[in-house]
């Protein structure tokens, strides 16, 4: 043995660790760098006092050994990440435009051997950055760019005149032939907000081109009207066309009040929250650096991405997504948040909204820099902090907004903005959690000052969909701080008859902070009003309701004995044969009375129930149990011809009533199972819609209730709609990339000169293919035949929804269950008498809510079987005059665009 050999290590741990540390060193070098420090450096300015920062971070810039690539790019990125700042990194340019000492000439400019001025260098590659963000549309980024340069126009660093210019680039967008709103409200933004920065100076100079440009926005925005109806919170059921501006306002109308009141006192806002730092610089000297002259743009066209598939009709099955107006909620007086029609409120909430879309991907440092958001404005905007010095002086235009509430008010906004959210709404809920976390003593007081706002807006037309967001809020934030709210504050409402939104919302409430705990503590927490009152709080905790569990059902002894082989977990097909045996037992002896049309149904009934039963432990023995147990399932749904098979629909409804009977006193799991039943295709979205409808009757005291439409049912709808549009989309996303990867393969043939490439051997012989450009695969074509079904499914899903609401708001006078409060609950004279309606007329007025809302949501699938679905649903009202079959018409006619 060579001793003077190193042991052998088996590479292993210890290559691994050397790689590691090669690995670690190489980051540290790159984290080292002067490129990474500098742009570090300009990341983090003001983080102490971003006044004496900003000399300071173009001092080291200028001695910084970096390229002028890597100065922009820190400033591109700080621009679009952190708009708070934007005014200094403005003047961190402004100083960075001066001509630079030549002892300090350090920074070496690519390609570049003199240096005319730093700052035109940067801006000219920022310029690039923003031509990349104008190519990919990026909106947000391009209009955050535009603040920059709008500062750095009033900062002499940017020529007014190319600035105007590059306004009206995008105001010539309005202009465009059938503009879509979405890119026109971005648009419109670009405009508004630079404007409102840089309108002042344009105001001022020799060609100022402000009023085209407000003339071409207000054109713009009056085109779009009808759409605003149903963008609301507050509904007007009459679909007339005023605004509710009494507690929301519209984002491009309050850009454009503020346009215009702006334009009429020549561009003098007396108060301007926006801090300009680069103004107290001194002027530049246009002999020595001339201002930049920003490149003239053209605002490239939006990219529709054509697949090819058509439905059967010949209708394009592509969804291009829908932008709505966007309203957002006024919660507080102009004394403690700004005015949302002014210079200061417009741009804050905008600031804020950037803000909160930014750091979507951690709400901790979201909250933390939100808190710290009036450091970044003129002082006097914000009140300050308790702790904070006074003022040596006090300013008289001072306006001390309360910041907290001024960050909940925007919030809540965009958390109840229509038809959604622009984030997940539990963002936005676990945002508000750690806001307060971090500030109990001032956040708490505006959270619950919001929720009072709201909870009295209830009863004043709040959309149901608002409601429900809000009702969801409210209990998750509520047991996050110990479901600690002042409930007798509501005991009064509890005269309200119960299908009041206010009665609703304390329901529904309640019903959630169980889910989110347990029973017995929820009820501890409600005043003995509450508690005693069984349209408040149920009685009982939720849990299933086993219909055959009770020993003296007659059914018991039979239920049992399918229960033993579930639970003996024996195999699918002991369990039919089973039940086939079971049910031939039944229909040969005389047997007692049930509920139930057939024995069939009673069979399904007592064999989903026992199957439920198993599963009804946890989410994974439900799963557990299905999966199980699918052929039982299967053949339950299909039955053969021998038990019944020429009515499937039936069977399937059979199912359906099953686990709602199950779980009726849990109705959050009613949902979840349908969930399942549509995942594995025991049921399909047409099938729960029709029967979500056919059971949305409810029973009272004297008698039947009219169809209608609640939370609990729009749950049900929606999770059946979005299972149809989940599938196709997953279809079609399956045959773009089998499509794709037959043309890759085509190309290589012919790229090959026809031989297969794939095939060849070492030494072998190259063996020639045919080309047949227009043969399609097998997986090709099974996938375009699935396409094909799913989107049949999906129409099917979207006509049965619509002929379900024509059902419940203009019902035909043959049919049964009808719905005669429908016109009653329409018009201005009827909404001021809602303090005597009965619980009928609230339910059908909460069901026009959900017709409204599944037209805004759905509006582009609507659109592209516009024909189609109004043919199949409108059939029962085409030609009639009823006030409610006119407004349901009318609705339909601007959710798809048609409305003149």
């Amino acid at each position: 043995m060579n001793y003077d050999r190193p042991p052998h290590r088996g590479g292993g741990p210890h290559r691994r660790r050397q790689r590691d540390d090669f690995d670690y060193h190489d980051r540290r070098r790159e984290h080292d760098s002067p490129e990474h420090v500098i742009k570090n450096i300009i990341l983090k300015l003001g983080e102490v006092d971003p006044v004496q920062e900003v000399p300071r971070v173009a001092k080291q810039i200028r001695e910084a050994p970096v390229t002028v690539a890597a100065i922009s790019e820190g400033i591109r990125v700080a621009v679009i990440e952190q708009p708070y700042k934007i005014p200094y990194y403005a003047a961190l340019l402004r100083l960075l435009h001066d001509p630079a000492p030549a002892e300090t000439e350090t920074v070496q400019p690519s390609g570049s051997s003199s240096l005319p001025s730093l700052g035109k260098l940067v801006l000219e590659d920022f310029w690039k950055g923003f031509q990349g963000y104008l190519d990919k549309l990026a909106w947000r980024d391009i209009r955050l760019c535009i603040h920059f340069f709008a500062h750095l126009m009033v900062a002499q660093v940017v020529s007014i005149e190319s600035m105007s210019a590059l306004l009206q680039s995008f105001a010539a967008v309005l202009d465009e032939f059938g503009v879509s709103y979405g890119r026109g409200k971005n648009a419109a933004l670009c405009a508004t907000e630079g404007l409102l920065i840089a309108g002042p100076v344009i105001k001022k100079s020799l060609s100022p081109n402000t009023a085209e440009i407000i003339k071409a926005i207000q054109t713009f925005n009056e085109s779009v009207v009808a759409s605003k109806v149903l963008a609301q919170p507050m509904i007007s059921l009459e679909c007339s066309d005023a605004a509710l501006l009494e507690t929301a306002a519209e984002l491009l109308e309050s850009g454009l009040a503020v346009l215009k009141a702006l334009e009429s006192s020549e561009f003098l806002d007396p108060w301007s929250s926006v801090p300009q730092p680069y103004l107290d610089y001194p002027d530049l000297d246009p002999t020595v650096t001339s201002p930049f002259e920003l490149p003239s743009i053209l605002v490239p066209p939006e990219v529709i991405e054509l697949d090819g598939l058509a439905t059967d009709a010949g209708e394009d099955a592509q969804v291009k997504k829908e932008e709505w107006p966007e309203y957002f909620f006024s919660l507080f007086d102009d004394t403690i948040t700004p005015e949302p029609l002014s210079v200061s409120g417009f741009l804050i909430r905008s600031h804020i909204r950037d803000t909160v879309d930014i750091f979507e991907i951690n709400r901790k440092e979201c909250a933390r820099l939100l808190l710290e958001y009036p450091k970044w404005c003129v002082p006097g905007t914000f009140k300050p902090k308790s702790e904070a010095p006074p003022p040596t002086e006090e300013d008289p235009n001072a306006k001390n907004w309360q910041p907290e509430s001024v960050v909940i008010e925007t919030l809540l906004g965009s958390l109840f903005l229509l038809p959604e959210p622009p984030q997940q709404s539990i963002y936005y809920i676990a945002l508000i959690t750690e806001l307060c976390k971090l500030s109990p003593s001032t956040v708490g007081p505006a959270v619950g000052k919001s929720i009072r706002k709201l909870y009295t807006a209830l009863g004043d037309g709040l959309d149901p969909e608002v409601s429900r967001r809000f009702v969801e809020w409210f209990a998750v934030h509520m047991s996050n701080f110990g479901f600690q709210w002042v409930w007798k504050e509501w005991v009064p409402d509890l005269a309200f008859v119960e299908q009041h939104p206010k009665r609703s919302f304390v329901r529904r409430a309640i019903e959630l902070e169980v889910r989110l705990s347990y029973h017995d503590r929820i009820l501890k927490t409600l005043p003995e009003l509450m508690q005693t009152d069984p349209n408040v709080i149920a009685a009982q905790p939720p849990g299933p309701s086993f219909e055959y569990e009770d020993p003296s059902n007659p059914y018991y002894d039979a239920t049992q004995s399918i229960l033993g082989l579930l639970r003996g977990r024996s195999r699918a097909e002991e369990v039919v044969s089973h039940i086939d045996s079971l049910r031939t037992t039944l229909e040969s002896t005389p047997s007692a009375p049930h509920p139930y049309a057939s024995i069939d149904a009673l069979i399904r009934s007592i064999a989903v129930q026992s199957l439920l039963s198993i599963g009804s432990r946890s989410f994974s023995h439900l799963l557990n149990a299905i999966e199980r147990y699918l052929p039982l399932l299967r053949g339950l749904a299909n039955p053969s011809p021998a038990q019944g098979g020429d009515d499937v629909t039936e069977a399937k409804t059979d199912i359906l009533d099953a686990v709602f009977t199950f779980w009726k006193r849990n109705r959050q799991m009613v949902g979840i199972v349908f969930d399942k039943l549509m995942q594995y295709q025991i049921v399909d979205p047409t099938e729960v819609i029709a029967w979500t409808f056919g059971n949305s009757v409810g029973s009272s005291g004297n008698g039947t209730n009219p169809m209608s439409v609640g939370a609990f049912e729009w749950d049900l709808i929606k999770g059946a709609m979005d299972k149809a549009n989940g599938r196709v989309m997953v279809a079609r996303r399956k045959v773009a990339a089998l499509r794709k990867e037959q043309d890759d393969s085509i190309a290589r043939v012919k790229a090959s000169g026809g031989a297969d490439v794939a095939s060849m051997e070492v030494d072998g012989e190259v063996k020639p293919i045919k080309q047949d450009d227009s043969a399609e695969s097998p997986q090709l074509t099974t996938a375009l035949k699935a396409f094909a079904s799913l989107t049949r499914e999906q129409k099917g899903a979207l006509a049965r929804t619509i002929e379900g609401f024509v059902s419940c708001l203009a019902p035909s006078p043959g049919d049964v269950y009808q719905n005669l409060y429908a016109r009653n609950v329409i018009g201005d004279e009827a909404w001021e008498q809602r303090l005597t309606w009965s619980n009928n007329e609230w339910r059908t007025w909460e069901t026009w809510g959900w017709y409204r809302h599944f037209c805004r949501t759905y509006a582009p699938y609507l659109r592209n079987y516009a024909t189609t679905l109004s043919t199949v649903g409108f059939a029962k009202i085409q030609d009639s005059v009823d006030p409610a079959a006119v407004l349901i018409k009318k609705t339909w006619d601007i959710a798809t665009g048609q409305e003149a």
